[in-house]
């Protein structure tokens, strides 16, 4: 082998290595050659713009990518016109029309005083708008305080006085409600009115996510943990210094629930694949939408998992356990597709009203919003919403119960309107009496377990919890 052969086989492995050390650095690099054809493609680049080499290399540029009027290539620039350009913004579009921000540093490639290619160093920034467009809608979605909270009754103003007093603090908060109760609504109140108000917001749905997914979700990625994995924070750092809601805890496994765990116990996360613990400020709040007791002992939360998270724990009242608010909020939801639909609904007549009142409403709240939004959109011109406005699964049902209960029996009309009040007086102090004789009771049975007290007395135990803190047994 001569001299010349040596020398070819040198440039082929300097060549080789220059590659490979291109595909190694975190930055991406774009090389044109004197006819605008991309002539080095590294990896890191093919990462940024979505695109195989083989679909870029040795084509032409403008034939791969596309660009907004009034707007060209700072590659091409740099290409035809010599120009030097440093951290300039470019937003452009690849074959498939994806869409592609970056800050690039461009320079034209000389030899002998003649342009003769252009390389660009490419940092990616699309990710970093979608993160910031994230931030500000999830601030935006974080909209609730307790003045948005709708209800008079006593078990919802005794709720929202504790919430309030939660926000004092930075414990972890353990809010147990049914499906429909308003838990995310409470959870951005005690956020909101915190002194982490200025700080992120950020709401996961446990159950929506797959459990291959989860952990990465929450902790965070380190590039390389696996394949196709990038550097990427968690839902735990995005949150840093504000609240995390994890809603529907009990929906994780137990091995991630471990992990929750000692996060929580630390203050430190590690992100997939990283060696490096980064420190941690934020507020945990979680919801279930069964009863917590009931899910340790079937194995779907963990007990100290349970007792780090309920520091303070909020058992939001069922819709049915505070039926004085269901005309109110029936009417705030009026209003509200009042000003969406552009319509003018005044009132609901007292057939409306008794339906409303006596239906069960397993959905809660939500339950009673979507019904009130059926209604109208079933209404034209009318300004009374009538009973055949109502989604008929719910009139019927109703219906069918009421034809089963007694008719009431009537006062006689000869009884003054002051014997009437002290009778009624009496008739609540006796129901009252009576309620704390018998909870008293199921708890003395039961050895003083709430779960079983609950069931005994045939309510939920968000039922009884509340009823042990308004007779204060």
């Amino acid at each position: 082998m001569d001299t010349k052969d040596l020398n070819i086989e040198s440039l082929i492995e300097m060549n080789e290595l220059l590659l490979s050390i291109l595909d190694e650095i975190d930055v991406g690099i774009h090389v044109v050659n004197e006819k605008g054809e991309t002539i080095i493609y590294n990896k890191r680049m093919m990462e940024i713009e979505s695109m195989d080499s083989k679909d870029v290399l040795h084509k032409d540029l403008l034939d791969v990518f596309s660009f907004e009027k009034n707007q060209s290539s700072t590659l091409l620039e740099a290409l035809r016109a010599g120009k030097v350009r440093k951290n300039i913004k470019q937003t452009y579009f690849n074959n498939k029309g994806k869409e592609i921000t970056t800050i690039n540093n461009t320079f034209p490639i000389k030899k002998n005083g003649t342009i003769n290619g252009a390389v660009e160093i490419v940092e990616d920034i699309t990710q970093l708008k979608k993160h910031i467009q994230t931030r500000v809608l999830q601030k935006q979605n974080s909209r609730y305080n307790f003045d948005n909270i709708i209800g008079d009754s006593e078990a919802m103003l005794s709720i929202i006085e504790e919430s309030k007093k939660a926000t004092r603090t930075p414990s972890s908060i353990l809010i147990v409600g049914e499906t429909g109760t308003g838990k995310e609504v409470f959870a951005q109140s005690i956020h909101n009115e915190s002194g982490r108000a200025n700080k992120p917001f950020i709401s996961q749905n446990c159950a929506a996510i797959p459990e291959s997914l989860m952990e990465s979700i929450l902790f965070g990625t380190k590039k390389g943990a696996f394949t196709g994995a990038m550097d990427k924070p968690g839902l735990f750092e995005e949150a840093n210094g504000g609240t995390l809601l994890l809603d529907e805890l009990n929906s994780l496994s137990p091995a991630l629930q471990a992990k929750l765990l000692r996060v929580i116990q630390e203050k430190k996360i590690r992100r997939i694949g990283d060696i490096r613990e980064i420190e941690i400020d934020v507020r945990i709040i979680a919801t279930t939408n069964e009863d917590p007791i009931e899910a340790i002992a079937n194995n779907r939360l963990r007990k100290d998992l349970y007792y780090r998270l309920s520091v303070v724990t909020l058992f939001l009242p069922t819709l049915r356990e505070r039926r004085e608010d269901i005309l109110l909020l029936a009417y705030h939801f009026i209003g509200k597709y009042n000003r969406l639909f552009d319509m003018r609904v005044t009132d609901m007549d007292n057939s409306v009203k008794e339906v409303l009142h006596n239906h069960d409403w397993p959905g809660n709240v939500r339950e009673l919003e979507h019904a009130i939004e059926g209604a109208m959109n079933l209404m034209e011109d009318e300004r009374i919403m009538r009973v055949d406005h109502l989604p008929a699964l719910l009139y019927r049902k109703v219906k069918h119960k009421a034809e089963q209960v007694p008719t009431a029996v009537h006062m006689d009309e000869d009884i003054n309107q002051e014997d009437t009040s002290h009778t009624l007086k009496q008739l609540k102090y006796k129901i009252k009496e009576t309620e704390e004789y018998y909870i008293k009771q199921a708890l003395e049975e039961s050895k003083g377990n709430i779960a079983q007290a609950a069931k005994a007395l045939g309510m939920s135990r968000q039922s009884l919890q509340y009823r042990l803190r308004k007779y204060q047994i």
